[in-house]
């Protein structure tokens, strides 16, 4: 067994909580369920296995595509079940892909953390344009691409002026160093500051939650507000 996943087993008793599932001991192996359905009953959850399982975090409960695994909208209703530590860990996989590896790290004296300046350093072409943000704008940027409502690891990097998420927030997943879709917002947020008439106000929310071209995307309507407090902290000051 992979020194993570054992440190991993080590660290709960009867049962713990990663993201929105339910991790739970049993005479034999593990049961894995939605963290809402604690109470349920056996027979009124579906049962999956492991590719099921998979399949079935794809989607969100509206039928859409979950392009981030950490989102907080996994949907309830199933159980499944794990032989062992093993199987355990190939059943998170499904659901929460490197997060118990990430767990295992953050519990080192020196994680390997990596800041938005060091990570948006490293990037090339398109994704150049992500250094020009200041901090405060990718700040905002942060805050409204990783607030709780769009995504449960608890984000571990920052830049100046932005402290990282404390212990106890969101959930168990650590977040080293920002994702793929925290620097495809970067990049769309610096497109806006090179022309804030496209900002607008808040609009009607229903955009896809990656389609940040759209101005009623939820991240980028969260974005504006963190501008709009921006600008009043700035009058204040």
């Amino acid at each position: 067994m992979n020194p993570d996943l054992s440190a991993f087993l080590a660290a709960f008793d009867a049962e713990i909580g990663l993201g929105q599932v339910l991790i739970r001991r049993q005479e034999r192996g593990f049961e894995l369920r939605h963290a809402a359905d604690r109470a349920a009953e056996i027979q009124t959850l579906q049962s999956l296995d492991g590719g099921e399982l998979r399949t079935w975090a794809q989607s969100a409960a509206n039928g859409a595509f979950r392009p981030l695994k950490s989102a907080p909208n996994l949907r309830p209703g199933w159980r499944a079940v794990a032989a062992n530590g093993e199987s355990l860990g190939l059943l998170l996989n499904h659901l929460y892909p490197g997060a118990v590896a990430d767990w295992f790290a953050a519990q080192s004296s020196h994680p390997p953390i990596t800041s938005y300046r060091d990570f948006t350093a490293r990037q090339t072409g398109m994704y150049r344009i992500t250094t020009m943000l200041t901090d405060a704008v990718a700040g905002a940027a942060i805050r409204a691409c990783c607030h709780a409502d769009f995504c449960l690891k608890r984000r571990r990097w920052s830049v100046e002026g932005l402290a990282p998420d404390a212990p106890g927030q969101k959930s168990l997943i650590p977040c080293l160093e920002p994702c793929a879709l925290l620097l495809e917002f970067a990049r769309k947020v610096a497109r806006l500051e090179q022309n804030p008439a496209a900002q607008g106000d808040v609009p009607p929310s229903g955009a896809a939650e990656s389609d940040f071209d759209a101005p009623n995307n939820p991240r980028r309507m969260r974005f504006v507000l963190e501008k709009q407090a921006l600008a009043v902290k700035s009058a204040v000051d």
